[in-house]
C-alpha cells in the first residue's frame, strides 16, 4: 500500500490534526514502514494455528460467598455521637 498525501490529509482531518512539510513528511515515513510491516506478517502462514481468546491461560480466583451475621439497626447505631431511632444525624454541610 502506497503512502501518498491524501492519505496523511484523509487522516489529518480525521483526527483532527495539522501538519507541517516537515512533520507531514516524517509522518508519511513512519507510516510507510508500519503498514511495511503489517503486510510482512501477512506472509506468515497461519493455517495451524488456534485463534486465543485470552492472552493467559490463568483465572480468577473468587472467594466464596459466605453469609455472616449482622447487626442490628439498634446495635450500629448505638455508638453513633448523634442519631434519630433510625438514622445517624451528622451536621448540615450544603448551605442554602
Amino acid at each position: 500500500m502506497e503512502v501518498n498525501d491524501a492519505l496523511i490529509q484523509q487522516l489529518a482531518t480525521l483526527a483532527r490534526l495539522e501538519f507541517n512539510a516537515g512533520e507531514r513528511e516524517e509522518i508519511r515515513h513512519d507510516l510507510q514502514r508500519m503498514i511495511t510491516f503489517v503486510e510482512k506478517l501477512s506472509e506468515l502462514d497461519t493455517a495451524n494455528v488456534k485463534p486465543m481468546l485470552f492472552m493467559t491461560a490463568d483465572t480468577n480466583i473468587l472467594r466464596e460467598d459466605v453469609v455472616l451475621p449482622n447487626i442490628s439497626r439498634e446495635e450500629g447505631l448505638q455508638n453513633a455521637p448523634a442519631h434519630t431511632a433510625e438514622y445517624f444525624s451528622v451536621p448540615k454541610v450544603i448551605k442554602k
